[in-house]
Order: C-alpha cells, then structure tokens, then sequence
C-alpha cells in the first residue's frame, strides 16, 4: 500500500469521500455542532496554503500555532504541508514567558493565535521576540489591543485567498515535498529544565499510519472519534492524522472542561485519552456504590465480578467463559455495562486508545471488565507516539503492550528502554548536544524510561531521572507509588516526597467536594478548608486509605507521613506541566515549609 504524503493527503481523502463529513465542531454562539465537509476541509487547506505563500512565507520556514483545539489548528497544518512548511504548536495555557522561549528557540515570524488568552498572551511578547512579525486570529470575537497595527484575522486572510492566486506556487512547493520534510516540532513540556523541540518528519507520520494499520485493523471510514487531548499532545495529534488518513470523522472539544457533555452529544466510537480520565470514571462508581444499599449494591459489585471473570480471567485469554457466567454477562450487558456506557457517552465505543501516565491495575481491569475496550499503549513525542499497545487479544494487565511492527525495542543500562526505527526522530531542533546525550552512535533513543520485556510484552518500572534516594541509600520510585495512591476516591493529586530523606512523605490534593460530604454525615465541624483537613477525624480517614493501599510496597517505600494541601497543583504557579504532570522541583520549592515540617522531630 502506498501512503500519500500528507501535503496532498486531506484531497486525497476529498476525492474518495466528497460530501461525507470530515471534522465537526462546536458553535458555542449558536450552541450546535458544525459539520465539515471533506470537500469544504481539503478546499480551507487549498486557501491556508494559498495565504501561507501570500503571507511571504517560505519553504521550511516554522509557522506557530498558539490555540485551543479548533478546525483551524488542522487547516493551517495540512496548508503549511502543502506549501512545505513546518508547524509549531503551543498549548494553549501556555504563559506568555513559555510562548516567548518557544518563538525565539523556533525563529517564528507569523503565529496563528486561538481565543483572547492566546492573542493577550503573544500580543505581549511581541516586543520581546525578535523574529515575530504577526499574529493571525482564529476568533473573530478577540478584541485586539488598541496598540495593535499588525495583527489579522483568519477569516479575512481566507476570504483574500478564496479564489487561490497562489496555487501555482503551491503545487510548486507540494511537487517538491518528500518524506525527508520537517512536519511539527513539537516541544516538550520540561519536566525539568527548558523545553526541547523534537523533530518530527513526515516519514515518521507515513510510518505511524503503516503499523497502525496493521495493529489496528478493527479501525475503520465508520469511526468517529472525539478530539479531545490538546492537539499540541502527540498523542493527540498524531491520533488525529491517522483519524484523516481512515477517513474518520473528528469531532473537536474546544473547551476540555465542557468533555463531559461534548462526549454525550457525539457519542463517539474512538478517544484517545490519559488515564484520568478512566480514573475519574472509576472513582464515580466506586462513590456511586457506596452511596447504594441493598439489592442494588450488590447488583453492580456483582456485575463487576462477572464481567472480571468473562473478560480479564476468559475471553482476554481465549478461554471459553463458563455458561453461568456468559448469560450473567449478557444481562448485565444490556442493564448495568449499558447504562454506564450512556452515561458516559461512549456506548457506541469501538476502542479507546490509553497513554500519557501508567495506568492502575485496578482501573485497567475495572474498564475491561465493564466491556470497554480500553487499548493501553506507551509512547513518547520522541517515537510520533506509539511504541507498544495492547493488542487485541491476550494483553497483560500490568504491562503496555507488545511492540508495534518493526519498531525495535532494547533494554539498556539501568534498565533503560532504548528505541530505534522509522517513526523515532532524528533529533532536537537546534540542540545538537540534548541530540548527542539522547540518540547513541548506534542510533539507539534513550527513553530515561525503566522497564523490560516478558514474553513479548513490555512492562514499565520507573522514570530514571525521577528515582528518588533516601538518606538511607534507598531507592524509590514516586510514579509507582503515585498511581496506587491516585485511584482513591478521596485523592485527586499527590507528589511523592523522598529524596534525600529519611522516608517517603507525600503532599496530597485531596477531593474536596468528598471529605465535606464525609465531614457533614460525620457530623465535623469546621470553619474553612484548612480547618477540616486537620481535623484529626480527616487525618486518621486518609492514613486509613493510605495503608490499605500501599500493603505490597516494601516497608521503605511506603508513606509515612502526608500533608493534606487546601489548594491543587496549578500551572499558573508552575508546579504542572502544560500535560498536567507534576514539576518535582518547583512542588519541593513551593511547599519547602509544608515539607520540612513533615521531617521535623
């Protein structure tokens, strides 16, 4: 099978699917779902790439995308393919100082901007980026500064390019595009030091979309798949490309806080997502059925235990599940599996691609039991996403998967997981030595991952840089514990602390909403947050939890003393990445007194 280059690739798909919809999205204005046409979306990538060419800009040249997830964050990508240029993403929560150190590092002269936040954020910094020359504006209802000459609006630049006056150019350009072209570069969010731009060239996507389609066979032009992770995410976005290349129709959440209710109105058959999102619907159950009584308690705790017997224990290994027990399933199929499906909103649900974090055990075999076919995988923006995935029968509960074709896969020192093969970059944008310490003369990627492989599956252990080591030489591995922790229906975020500690500590976020529910049927008093959350009732409730959850850790890694924090993790302070995973060193900075009285005698 030959697989077009993606400059040509959405008028491929025009030509095969003409008026079938192509994306969807939502108009808040008139509060419905918008359809696009696979004619009318290759038609808007014609007129992006006849504007690029308008705008002056050149072959190769990085063009910043600084918005929301919306259908013109797709039509300048496939138009600035067109024209052989390279797109920069930026999340949308960005700070003003992140969009500054990605424009500067990336020599962005035009950047598309999303909504007000995005236009207030770049439009500050333009004095401060020596490359930037304009922004372009999605919104039509961003207010633009009253300073502002130059800014303009997306849809005034596609209305100057609707009769393509720079198509000759363009189909110049397309012509000469070859596999070898930069696609993205994609930054890193910076767990740790400043951001690093990886490369992703369309060969990497063309081999993406070639073992994709054969691991995921069952994927069909009948999908429709609800675009749901920032498209800046890898994930995201290569899971996007592959939706065009299917000829999936992508329905784009423009507001992540609206998915609950975007998700019921779609009703999607494929999402890719992190698994919050599956723990959030494990912790709603799991409050659900402690809140039932009677028969109905023990209907849903038997509907669970069935569907662990017919789909964990029978069917994932190609066992014939016992009698009894297949028509148990079948009645709880159409009754309690149907009815959290719904109100989920993914009854129609094919499969459910599952990456970014380790996924619990527990959440794992829950969302299987219940008949979701949850696929985890693992991957990192260095591997254009999918290194391995559960494969559709005989998967490990514990692992990531087996290995994608001809990705190459080797365990290296420290047990570091090392990665070769066409859909791992080439390097870093302008970081020659960060390209040297990560790629080998052998041309192996170093993860800075932990992990094996048991018989064809890979297991992950721990994040290299982040093992801690107590002052008692210990080692610990705080994602381990983490992500036990976190399936607790009280705890919504917490931050192992150990390093250079006596023992392991923690500083937790819990459910709010929950402890005051658990304070009032309690019958605790209390004056303001802080006030309940050193309640020793509320103290005594999560060491409880605590310690029934970490009973397979050894003594050491187990926690032993926890803050119970009044206000989460925020990006604006720093402590979360763009990805929402947690900055180690600005957490330990920022609740250095919280930390230290935990260690005090």
């Amino acid at each position: 099978m030959t697989y077009p280059h993606l400059a040509v690739m959405v008028h491929r798909q025009a030509e095969k699917y003409g008026q079938k919809t192509a994306l969807k999205y939502r108009d808040y204005d008139r509060n419905q779902w918008c359809a696009v046409s696979w004619n009318q979306f290759s038609q808007t990538v014609r007129q992006t790439a006849s504007a690029l060419v308008a705008l002056g800009i050149r072959e190769e040249e990085n063009i910043g995308i600084f918005s929301q997830n919306k259908p013109e964050c797709l039509y300048v990508d496939f138009g600035a393919f067109a024209a052989r240029a390279v797109t920069v993403p930026l999340y949308a929560t960005s700070s003003a100082a992140q969009a500054q150190y990605i424009v500067n590092d990336a020599g962005i002269r035009f950047l598309f901007v999303g909504e007000q936040y995005q236009y207030d954020a770049a439009f500050s910094i333009l004095p401060l980026c020596r490359s930037l020359q304009q922004l372009i504006i999605f919104d039509r209802s961003v207010v633009r500064d009253a300073r502002d000459r130059t800014s303009i609006y997306f849809d005034d630049l596609l209305k100057a390019n609707q009769l393509l006056p720079h198509d000759d150019v363009v189909e110049e350009r397309t012509a000469r595009a070859t596999p070898d072209d930069l696609a993205n570069i994609l930054y890193t969010s910076g767990t740790t030091g400043e951001p690093k731009g990886v490369m992703l060239h369309h060969f990497n996507y063309l081999e993406a979309f070639r073992i994709h389609d054969i691991r995921l066979p069952f994927m069909t032009d009948r999908d429709v798949s609800m675009c749901f992770l920032p498209l800046t995410h890898v994930l995201e976005k290569a899971w996007c490309y592959l939706c065009i290349h299917k000829g999936v129709q992508i329905c784009i959440n423009l507001r992540p806080t609206d998915i609950q209710t975007t998700i019921k109105e779609i009703r999607p058959t494929l999402m890719c997502s992190v698994p919050r999102f599956w723990e959030k619907v494990y912790a709603g159950v799991q409050e659900r059925i402690a809140a039932e009584k009677g028969m109905k308690r023990a209907l849903m705790l038997d509907a669970i235990r069935v569907g662990k017997i017919h789909n964990v224990d029978c069917l994932r290994l190609g066992k014939k599940p016992p009698m009894l027990i297949h028509l148990k399933y079948k009645f709880y199929e159409k009754t309690v599996y149907a009815l959290l499906k719904k109100t989920i909103g993914i009854e129609n649900g094919n499969f459910f691609p599952t990456a970014g974090a380790a996924v619990p055990d527990e959440i794992c075999e829950f969302v299987h039991s219940v008949g979701i076919n949850m696929i985890v995988g693992y991957g990192l923006t260095e591997s254009t996403a999918t290194v391995s995935c559960f494969p559709a029968k005989g998967f490990r509960i514990g692992s990531v998967g087996t290995l994608m074709p001809d990705v190459q896969v080797k365990i290296g020192a420290q047990n570091e997981i090392l990665l070769r093969g066409k859909t791992i970059i080439t390097g870093y944008y302008r970081k020659a030595e960060a390209t040297a310490e990560a790629i080998d003369a052998e041309g192996w990627f170093h993860t800075g991952d932990a992990g094996y492989l048991k018989e064809g599956h890979l297991y992950l252990t721990e994040r290299i840089k982040d093992l801690f080591k107590t002052s008692n030489g210990k080692y610990i591995s705080p994602q381990a514990l983490e992500t036990k922790l976190a399936v607790d229906r009280y705890i919504d975020q917490l931050a192992i602390v150990a390093d250079q500690h006596k023992f392991v500590s923690a500083l937790i976020i819990p459910v709010y909403d929950l402890v005051e529910e658990y304070a009032r049927r309690e019958g605790i008093v209390f004056a303001d947050r802080a006030q309940l959350l050193a309640h020793p009732q509320v103290q005594a409730l999560f060491r409880s939890r605590i310690d029934t959850l970490q009973q397979a850790f050894a003594h050491y890694e187990q926690v032993k003393r926890f803050t119970l924090l009044a206000e989460p993790f925020s990006m604006e302070r720093g402590e979360l990445t763009n990805t929402l995973k947690l900055k180690r060193p600005v957490i330990a900075q920022n609740y250095r007194a919280e930390i230290e009285a935990m260690y005090a005698e």
